[in-house]
């Protein structure tokens, strides 16, 4: 059953949200239930392996620290756009930070933290080589970048999931 139907009640959701969105006839139920079948299918192809999670405490550290780091982004950001950047030689730029991390969990992860953190934005990682590409909206040292994320956020990471 479950080859064939692998995520039964992601399909039965899909068909109710379609028949709540179209009318209700045979045709759309078939048509529905077609469609979230097929849904169900893509995602069971697409799941990703098993969680490899060492450790919890380094996880609850990064949470506090990133929930921190967003807060004081925020004001910084907001405190730039407001002012037009008077009295700050504000620029921004691109910061290659080479990589430790290889797990696929820790690397989402970190992009999700750098993503979510106003004033920074993940480009592109290599993973050839193990460098990311960041877009920092006001760029002073490309020093302290690098080390900001592989001391606060990868070593962390790296604690949690290698």
């Amino acid at each position: 059953m479950s080859r064939l139907i692998p995520h039964p009640l992601l399909s039965l959701g899909l068909v109710g949200v379609w028949l709540l969105l179209t009318r209700f006839s045979l045709g759309h139920l078939l048509l529905g239930t077609a469609i979230a079948l097929i849904a169900g299918w893509a995602l069971g192809a697409l799941e990703p392996p098993a969680l490899r999670r060492r450790r919890l405490l380094p996880l609850i550290r990064l949470a506090a620290i990133v929930a921190g780091d967003i807060v004081r982004s925020n004001i910084a950001v907001a405190r730039l756009i407001l002012t037009n950047g008077r009295g700050n030689s504000r620029r921004s730029g691109f910061v290659e930070i080479p990589l430790r991390l290889s797990d696929p969990t820790a690397l989402a992860m970190l992009a999700m933290i750098i993503t979510a953190t106003p004033g920074t934005a993940w480009l592109e990682h290599d993973s050839e080589n193990g460098v990311l590409l960041l877009h920092v909206f006001d760029l002073i040292e490309p020093g302290d970048w690098v080390t900001l994320i592989r001391d606060r956020y990868e070593s962390l990471l790296m604690e949690a999931f290698a």
